[in-house]
C-alpha cells in the first residue's frame, strides 16, 4: 500500500469515526432508558464503502469514544467488539453480492443479517449484565429479550437509512476517488 493509499484509508477511518459519534448523538431517548440513535447506519454503511477491517474499526472507535465522553465507559470495549461482530455479518452479506449490490432489496438482506447479529450480540451482552448482577440465566435472558424493543427499533431504522444512503454515497465516493489508484469498490 503506497502513501497515499495510506493516507486516504487513514483518513476515512477517521472520518467514519467522527460520523459514528456524531450518529451517535442524534438519539431519541425510549421510556426504558434506552435510545434510538443513527451511530449503527454510520457503522454499516462505513463497512459498505471502506470494507470490513476500516469500517468496523471506525464504528468500534466512534462507539468507543461516544461511551467513554457520555458516561458508559463500562461498555466502551463491548461495542469496540460488537462492532467487529456486526461488520462481519454485513460484509459477510456483502460478498454475497460480490462486493457489488445493484438493488436496494440486496442492501436490505445484508442490512437484516448485520441486524440479526445486532440482536445476538445485544442478548448476550444483556444476559450476561444481569447474570453478573445475580440473576440466574433463564430469568436473565428473558429479561434481556424484555429489553430489545430499542435495539429492534434501531435495526429497521439503520436498515432504512442504508438502503437508501448506500448508493448515492458509493456514486459519490466512486466519483471523488475515481482517478485514484488502487481505490477498492468494497
Amino acid at each position: 500500500m503506497n502513501s497515499a493509499n495510506k493516507t486516504r484509508t487513514i483518513v476515512l477511518i477517521a472520518l467514519f469515526t467522527a460520523l459514528t459519534i456524531a450518529g451517535t448523538m442524534i438519539k431519541i431517548p425510549l421510556p426504558t432508558g434506552a435510545f434510538i440513535h443513527f451511530g449503527n447506519a454510520v457503522v454499516l454503511l462505513a463497512v459498505l464503502l471502506t470494507g470490513y477491517w476500516q469500517g468496523s474499526l471506525a464504528g468500534g472507535m466512534g462507539f468507543f469514544i461516544f461511551d467513554m465522553l457520555n458516561g458508559f465507559a463500562n461498555e466502551a470495549p463491548y461495542f469496540l467488539l460488537e462492532s467487529f461482530a456486526v461488520g462481519a455479518a454485513a460484509y459477510l452479506g456483502f460478498m454475497i453480492f460480490k462486493k457489488q449490490p445493484k438493488a436496494v432489496w440486496q442492501i436490505v438482506i445484508i442490512g437484516i443479517l448485520a441486524g440479526i447479529a445486532k440482536f445476538i450480540m445485544s442478548v448476550i451482552k444483556a444476559t450476561v449484565m444481569s447474570m453478573i448482577a445475580g440473576a440466574q440465566l433463564r430469568p436473565a435472558f428473558f429479561a434481556a429479550l424484555a429489553t430489545m424493543p430499542a435495539t429492534v427499533i434501531n435495526i429497521f431504522s439503520t436498515i432504512i437509512i442504508v438502503s437508501l444512503m448506500y448508493f448515492p454515497l458509493r456514486k459519490a465516493m466512486q466519483t471523488i476517488f475515481h482517478n485514484q489508484p488502487n481505490y477498492s469498490k468494497s
